[in-house]
Order: C-alpha cells, then structure tokens, then sequence
C-alpha cells in the first residue's frame, strides 16, 4: 500500500461527521475488493490512535471470529 492511497482514504473521509464515516465503513464491508485497502487504513488509524486495552479487544473480536 503506498502513500497516495493512504492520502487518498484520509482525504475521502477528512472532516465527515460520526453518521458518515459509520456510513463509509458499512458500505466497504462485504463490498468490492477494491475498497478493502481503504479498510485497512481506517483500521490502521483506529489501531494507532487506540490505547492498550482496546487493541487487545480488537484482537479478541477478530481471533473469535476467525475459528
């Protein structure tokens, strides 16, 4: 994943409001596999942005769902 995508995700959801990106996140899950690059920056900045116990909740969520 280069740069300008991460750039183009963030500038496609820079200053939307809480409904919008809930609406960006819903209509990319289970959509095009085009679009899951754009999740994975979205994800990146949750995870980055998120403290210790939340990523452990995350990860979890995901090991839960992987088995």
């Amino acid at each position: 994943m280069n740069l300008n995508l991460r750039q183009a995700v963030i500038q496609r959801v820079t200053d939307k409001d809480n409904e919008e990106l809930f609406g960006v996140i819903e209509d990319s899950i289970g959509g095009q596999e085009q679009v899951l690059p754009g999740l994975g920056v979205l994800f990146e900045i949750i995870w980055q942005h998120s403290n210790p116990d939340t990523q452990a909740q995350l990860v979890s969520t995901l090991k839960q769902h992987l088995t």
